[in-house]
């Protein structure tokens, strides 16, 4: 037993010095020496890429690994912390740049809340708009055109700025300003058909008109394929609606496209009716036309009144045709009448109103307290 134990002590040194000598060995020469590998060997050094373990070992493999001193030793000194790529684009921290620097997060999501604080919001003052008075009636003949002149220069004679439009192709409302319609190179045409800023044929004379011209006798067919043409006017109105109190819209005999953009345009509709049977049967279709519309294109649009016009007071006939009128329509006939005057007939040869021509006749005060009604009703 004692020479069995004395010959294992001897057998454990040996051993560990030839496992010394064999690490001594790869230290010097960095590999195996050749020849048959012993069992009791230590295993041979792996490669470059396999010395360096796995940041997680499987968990199988952990229990027959090989004793740390096995293994080859990295020196410290040959660890080399690799930089970035991208080591020169790397911004300073917040930190390190101050509060005065913004964060990326701040451009592209800013945290300042500042401009999201309750403010008081100022008082908006109400836009006035114009009141757009359309005179209509597809009857020929029935003063229109004297009345929206002379309504328009009543109201201006009060202080009020008013615009009025002539939409008629025979350009009446234009010849009765003292302007040749034949001569006017821009007209309501260009407006309606082309879109040209209605401001651009406005002409200041007694009050500031919008001209017409014998172009706009094929405006309607020009406009024949235009989408929203029955809007055209609103539309081109919206660009003068805050530089004027009143717009009098002079309207064609006839209830087509050019009266559909006008009353469809208006706030309001006058309806100028010669005190004679054939005239007032008009007013019917004048409805049915109205009703349509209100339907369709313009709901606020209403009556402000049926205008009684060229009453010749000695006659029976214009009397009971008057009384027809209260009857049929009763408050919306206006308590004013306008009577035949020859003064109507020779202002427009002078280029001027009747309240221009003849400011203190009879026709002038008829004008000017139908304005003071117009007024009234629109106050009420």
């Amino acid at each position: 037993m004692e020479d069995e134990l004395q010959g294992m002590e001897e057998a454990v040194p040996l051993r560990g010095g030839a496992r010394s000598d064999v690490r001594d060995e790869v230290r010097d020469q960095g590999d195996w020496p050749a020849g048959p590998v012993d069992a009791g060997d230590p295993p041979p050094p792996a490669t470059a890429q396999e010395a360096v373990p796995p940041a997680t070992p499987p968990a199988g493999e952990a229990a027959e690994s090989e004793p740390s001193e096995v293994g080859i030793e990295v020196e410290p000194s040959e660890v080399v912390d690799e930089a970035p790529l991208n080591a020169e684009e790397v911004e300073e921290s917040p930190e390190a740049a101050g509060d005065g620097r913004m964060r990326a997060v701040d451009l592209i999501a800013p945290t300042r809340l500042d401009f999201l604080a309750e403010k008081e919001a100022a008082a908006e003052e109400p836009v006035k708009t114009a009141e757009v008075i359309a005179f209509a009636n597809q009857k020929g003949g029935v003063a229109k055109t004297t009345t929206t002149l002379n309504l328009a220069v009543a109201f201006a004679e009060s202080g009020y700025r008013v615009l009025c439009i002539d939409l008629d192709p025979q350009g009446n409302l234009t010849m009765s300003q003292g302007i040749d319609p034949d001569k006017v190179e821009k007209s309501l045409y260009d407006v309606l058909v082309n879109d040209m800023p209605i401001s651009e044929i406005i002409v200041k004379r007694e009050i500031d008109i919008a001209v017409a011209s014998i172009d706009l006798a094929g405006a309607e067919i020009a406009m024949s394929t235009k989408i929203g043409r029955e809007r055209s006017l609103e539309k081109a109105l919206k660009e003068v609606q805050g530089d004027y109190d009143f717009v009098c819209i002079d309207t064609p005999p006839s209830l087509g496209l050019l009266t559909i953009n006008a009353l469809t345009a208006a706030n309001k509709v006058i309806v100028p009716v010669q005190c004679e049977y054939l005239s007032m049967r008009g007013l019917v279709q004048l409805q049915n036309t109205l009703k349509m519309i209100q339907e369709n294109l313009n709901p606020d649009v209403r009556i402000e009144g049926i205008l009684p016009t060229m009453l010749d007071s000695r006659t029976i006939h214009a009397k009971e045709a008057v009384e027809i009128l209260e009857e049929n329509f009763g408050d919306l006939v206006f308590q004013s009448r306008i009577k035949k005057a020859i003064k109507f007939a020779e202002a427009p040869v002078k280029g001027a109103s009747v309240l221009k021509y003849d400011s203190g006749s009879s026709a002038a005060n008829y004008y000017r307290e139908l304005a003071k009604e117009v007024l009234a009703n629109g106050t009420a």
